[in-house]
């Protein structure tokens, strides 16, 4: 008898997480959907990353000292991301809201904001990342470490900017409140993400630099675990 009962227990919660990951997959379909028939935010996005580079060539020519390199293009994935991310739940804080209350879980709507947010994002970082190697030249010796310090840091800041947007969606003043709120979470990412980036630019191997990829992904992980634990309880509220 009780072997019956924790096995339905299991079998139920697999049901749960095959439900969850059927309602995060049709919300981002949903999500990429929209932004390719309107385009603007990408179109804005992309607008501002082209402008600022080309800005910084034209000043500069080329950047051969690291660390101006390094604080520039961490300065426009930043800025960039915050545009991306801002608005993110301003539709689900509308009149949407009720709809998408009945349809899916408070779970899947926040992990599909994530994920959507951090697809613009890394689109965002890589072509960034070629204009700044085209334009302003290339003074990273490690590339294939930075690779990963762009993905995790993209990824990093893409997901805290997610979450304080679903907290200020709450308020009438969400573009404002998302990036006050957004902007000491996200600092310590930020400066780890340039940290290693730093590193990476000098040369420095993966024995050098493993506590610092390593703190980025742990980063990572505790702002989607939150965000998982506590969004249902704003989701009601």
């Amino acid at each position: 008898m009780l072997f019956s009962i924790v096995e339905f227990h299991y079998l139920c919660k697999k049901l749960e997480r095959i439900a969850l990951s059927k309602e995060i997959i049709q919300l981002l379909k949903k999500d990429i959907t929209v932004e390719l028939r309107q385009k603007a935010a990408l179109n804005g996005i992309l607008l501002y990353v082209v402008s600022t580079v080309f800005v910084a060539y034209l000043i500069f020519s080329s950047l051969e000292e690291l660390s101006t390199w390094v604080a520039l293009l961490w300065i426009v994935l930043l800025f960039a991301s915050t545009n991306a991310s801002i608005n993110s739940f301003r539709k689900e804080a509308g009149r949407e809201f009720f709809y998408y209350y009945t349809l899916a879980q408070p779970q899947a709507i926040i992990l599909s904001k994530m994920l959507f947010n951090a697809l613009l994002q890394l689109i965002v970082a890589g072509l960034t990342l070629v204009l700044f190697i085209v334009l302003l030249g290339n003074p990273i010796e490690n590339m294939s470490l930075f690779y990963v310090v762009i993905f995790l840091g993209s990824l990093g800041i893409s997901t805290v900017l997610s979450l304080s947007s679903a907290i200020a969606s709450k308020t009438n003043n969400n573009a404002t409140l998302t990036a006050i709120l957004s902007f000491p979470i996200m600092l310590p990412t930020l400066l780890t993400a340039i940290k290693a980036s730093m590193l990476c630019g000098l040369g420095f191997s993966w024995d050098e630099c493993q506590v610092y990829v390593v703190t980025l992904g742990l980063l990572n992980v505790v702002v989607i675990v939150l965000s998982y634990i506590l969004f249902p309880y704003l989701w009601r509220s």
